[in-house]
Order: C-alpha cells, then structure tokens, then sequence
C-alpha cells in the first residue's frame, strides 16, 4: 500500500518540493516534528500499537493523532521511500538520563538516509528530545539543527548521539548501522507497549517542539523550555487540566472514552510523584 502523501503532506503543513533532496529531508523533517506530537496514550489505554503503513496513516493522519517512535519514525520512513530517498531503519538504546552501569535494550527506531552529499541520520520521535532537523552521520563535530546542537561520538562498534543542553553534552542513544526489519521493531515495540516496567505502559509522555520552544508534559507536569533558556513549569492537579493542556499545547482532543481508560486509572499515582 501506498503512503498518501497529500494527505499527510496536509497534516504537516508541507507545501514544498518532493525531490529526494537534502532540501526535501530537512523541510519535511523539521514540518513532521512540530506537527505530529510525540505521545503514549494508547499504551496508556493499554490499546494494540500497530506498525504497519495503514494503521500508522489512519492514526496519525487522518485520525489527527501523535504516537511514539516506531509509530512516528515508521510514518517518516514510508514517506521518504515513497519519495525515492534511499533509507534505512535502524535501532538504538536509550542511555538518556541513564548511568552508565545500567543496561538498556533496543528500543528507539531512527533512520539512515544516503544523499549525494553524504550519509544523514533522521529521527522525529525522541519525546521532549526530538529532533528537528538531520544531521550528517559524521563524529566528533558539533551539529547545529533548529533546535538544540547534536553530537556523535565512537562508542565501541557504534555511535553514541548526544545533545547539548546549555554548556553540557548528555548521551541520548547508542546504534549501531545494522539495518533491522519489521520483525525487529515488533519485538521492540511489543516491549515497550505491554511490559509492566514500561516507562509507556506507566507514565504520560506527550512532547511537541515548536519554532522558538519544546512542550513536553510528564505526568501532572508541563515544561515549557524557550530556546533563549527560560523555562515555564506549571503542576496540572486534575484530568481536565490534562486534557484542557493536551488541545491547547499538543493539539490532542480526548473523548470521554479516551480520559476514562488512559487517564483516569493513573492519576493518583501521578499526583504522587514529584
């Protein structure tokens, strides 16, 4: 099946070329990330999180809705073979916010893109991290994107992608450039949608960049962070405080339905975190 790509090119609010191009990825990357959020609440409603091509369209475009990175990525993906950039998938383990003794599975999709002006890796669904531009698979450079610079480091017989937040470099994920199939994001994202110890299956985790700030909403807390370094928080202390957040910052309406199953059955737990 096809990727409709007026349609989805609608919902991004993309208007542009469509020549497989280094102008094309980064005008199509930089749309997808700040019009498709990033966001958990089907796994929160503890509902099936389906990859294939017309699941994720249906989902994400013509429901309107956001998802996660295999849901996102996996889009993104379709839309750039569609296109005829060559591309492949890969997989990396979170190491954001981790220590270095604690091990990490394979769990985060991103993707490889080969250009005439060299190799670039692609990804739009790293929560309050995401990127909004490419960067070149080159290491030990310092990489500017709209957002926040990037950074890629050697790590054994792999890559360690870092971001620079202020004066300081932080490990986001570790990958290798082993090309993985559907098979493999199945399993990953069977792992991250269903296993109890799940950070999806327990907390909210809506994010979405904007021009000139990131959104991101982790549980009862929203942040604001404003690329000149001010930073907005606010304790949201209700389901309808969740829910107004979710139309005005990610543009996410809930049904009744959807507040009573993927809200409702967490928020005393959440307003019993810091």
């Amino acid at each position: 099946m096809p990727v409709d790509l007026d349609t989805y090119f609608e919902r991004i609010g993309y208007s542009g070329a469509r020549a497989p191009t280094l102008e094309t990825l980064k005008a199509l990357h930089y749309a997808h990330a700040l019009s498709i959020p990033f966001e958990n609440l089907s796994v929160l409603a503890k509902r099936p999180v389906v990859l294939d091509l017309p699941a994720l369209q249906q989902k994400l475009v013509g429901a309107r809705r956001g998802g996660y990175c295999f849901e996102v990525n996996g889009l993104f993906a379709a839309v750039l073979r569609e296109l005829g950039f060559d591309i492949t998938t890969l997989i990396g383990r979170v190491r954001w916010k981790t220590p270095d003794e604690v091990d990490t599975g394979p769990s985060h999709m991103l993707s490889l893109i080969e250009l005439p002006e060299g190799r670039f890796l692609a990804d739009i669904g790293f929560g309050g991290l995401t990127m909004t531009g490419p960067i070149r698979l080159e290491t030990d450079i310092e990489q500017e994107t709209p957002h926040e610079p990037r950074r890629l480091i050697v790590d054994g017989d792999g890559y360690m992608l870092q971001a620079k937040l202020g004066d300081d470099w932080g490990n986001v994920y570790r990958f290798t450039l082993d090309p993985q199939t559907r098979a493999d994001y199945e399993i990953a994202n069977w792992y991250t949608s269903t296993h109890p110890q799940s950070i999806f299956a327990q907390f909210l985790i809506v994010a979405r960049p904007l021009a000139d700030r990131r959104i991101t909403l982790f549980n009862c807390n929203l942040t604001i962070r404003h690329l000149d370094g001010r930073v907005e928080n606010r304790r949201l202390e209700s389901v309808e405080e969740i829910a107004a957040a979710l139309v005005e910052h990610f543009d996410l309406p809930l049904s009744d339905e959807d507040r009573a199953v993927a809200l409702d059955p967490y928020m005393d737990a959440w307003r019993a975190m810091p």
